[in-house]
């Protein structure tokens, strides 16, 4: 009796009696928080081979057109969710020729929208200038980084779309293998044409090229069992529509959240270079955060996606309860981390007296966000397992319309220019909440989620 009580008090009886769909989460989420954590490491050896070259300008000119890229294809993460969302679908319902019609739709789009990113580059590169305002060398050697980065472009999104697809099916350690292969890939590639041909920023741009072309090629020979059979290739108009919206609707939402996280960095501006620098250390907490609660939204996407496949109402709850619990834990063991260890976190990523004090000022911010946070990370897993993309976009452009906007215009009126970036952090704050309680609400309104 004792020894039951005990059981219950630390949860041992609850993962005993799940242990199986316990498994089932880890089997998604570890392999995709090893992805999230392999990036980052492989990628600070691409950025040291170009910080060890003669003139600092490449190293300048490779991070500022990375940058461009980068936040050109993170707008283009609605083809990885999207997919997801119909890919899992597809996968409950045990449904074959949907998953084939899938991917041909989606690699449609790819190569679509791929042409055009790589026929708007000289736009893209001259919206970006007007934007940052580099230097002149600076801006020649970066724009063309940019220019050869997006040669790419339909083998990037297709990437995206096989991410998606494999992540639906439940297949997340091959989705694992193709995020360290590019890393792998884009690493050896540098080795050869920056170090061995010294081809500088040249070079790290076509390692980038010849990464994601192969990762392209691998990923398609992994789906080769929906793409050997031309004959059964079909383009259905009604549901490649319902497609183009799903996409449509993310973009929104992924445009929105963008602009909310560099309004952190930007608008900080006003406060002076201290500051700026602080909220941009303190930033990297949050992608410390993501790289756990993004493995559990993994999880829910393939996982209540499946169940809507089978239709099954009460499999879609149960795995929402179950994958629920571990993103509060996550963030409950998040928060005690960073109480614990903030401070050293800091000075690791900064030796500046200046920047570590000031970031230790707005530090409990920080160790407070992964309770608030927690909830957008997880809704978000759910409403794309369930395929609701404008309820995304809705419950987006609302937190950011209706709470980020506001709380950082008024706050700013209110606050003295000393305490104003607390109004930022208290904006962001807020913005994440309202997103988890907007999701929750409409969840309830699509009658997911019923009182017990």
């Amino acid at each position: 009796m004792i020894n039951t009580r005990i059981d219950k008090l630390l949860g041992i009886a609850w993962l005993n009696k799940y242990r199986a769909d316990h498994r089932a989460i880890f089997a998604i989420a570890l392999p995709m928080i090893l992805s999230n954590i392999a990036a980052p490491l492989l990628g600070l050896v691409d950025t040291a081979i170009i910080g060890h070259l003669d003139h600092n300008i490449y190293l300048g000119a490779v991070a500022l057109g990375a940058m461009v890229v980068s936040f050109t294809y993170l707008l283009a993460i609605f083809l990885r969710m999207s997919t997801t969302a119909e890919a899992a679908h597809a996968f409950g319902a045990g449904d074959e020729q949907a998953i084939r019609q899938l991917l041909i739709h989606a690699l449609l789009i790819c190569i679509g929208l791929g042409v055009v990113l790589l026929s708007a580059a000289p736009w893209l590169v001259k919206l970006a200038w007007w934007l940052i305002q580099p230097s002149a060398d600076l801006a020649e050697l970066a724009g063309q980084y940019i220019q050869i980065r997006l040669l790419a472009a339909p083998a990037a999104l297709i990437n995206l779309a096989v991410l998606g697809i494999l992540l639906g099916q439940q297949r997340s350690k091959q989705a694992m293998s193709l995020i360290i292969l590019m890393n792998l890939v884009n690493l050896a590639a540098d080795v050869v044409l920056v170090i061995g041909l010294q081809l500088n920023v040249i070079g790290a741009a076509w390692a980038s090229v010849i990464a994601e072309t192969t990762v392209a090629v691998v990923g398609l020979v992994w789906l080769r069992q929906w793409l050997i059979l031309p004959s059964k290739w079909r383009i259905e108009p009604a549901k490649l529509k319902q497609f183009v919206h799903m996409n449509g609707d993310i973009f929104v939402r992924s445009l929105l959240l963008q602009l909310c996280m560099a309004t952190m960095t930007g608008y900080a501006a006003k406060f002076g270079t201290v500051v700026v620098a602080a909220n941009a250390v303190l930033m990297q907490f949050l992608m410390l955060i993501s790289l756990g609660l993004d493995g559990i939204a993994y999880a829910v996407e393939a996982l209540v996606g499946a169940a809507r496949g089978r239709k099954d109402q009460q499999q879609i709850r149960h795995w929402m309860k179950l994958t629920l619990t571990w993103s509060a834990l996550f963030a409950l063991v998040y928060c005690l981390a960073f109480a614990l260890t903030g401070n050293w976190i800091i000075t690791q990523i900064t030796h500046l007296p200046d920047v570590i004090t000031t970031a230790q000022t707005y530090l409990p911010w920080l160790i407070a966000l992964p309770l608030l946070a927690h909830w957008s990370y997880y809704y978000d897993g759910v409403f794309v397992g369930l395929g609701l993309t404008r309820g995304m976009r809705n419950s987006m452009a609302i937190s950011a319309l209706g709470v980020f906007l506001p709380t950082v215009l008024v706050s700013q009126w209110l606050l003295s220019k000393s305490n104003a970036n607390h109004g930022l952090w208290l904006a962001l704050s807020l913005f994440l909440l309202a997103r988890g309680i907007t999701q929750a609400y409409l969840l309830r309104r699509y009658k997911i989620i019923h009182q017990d």
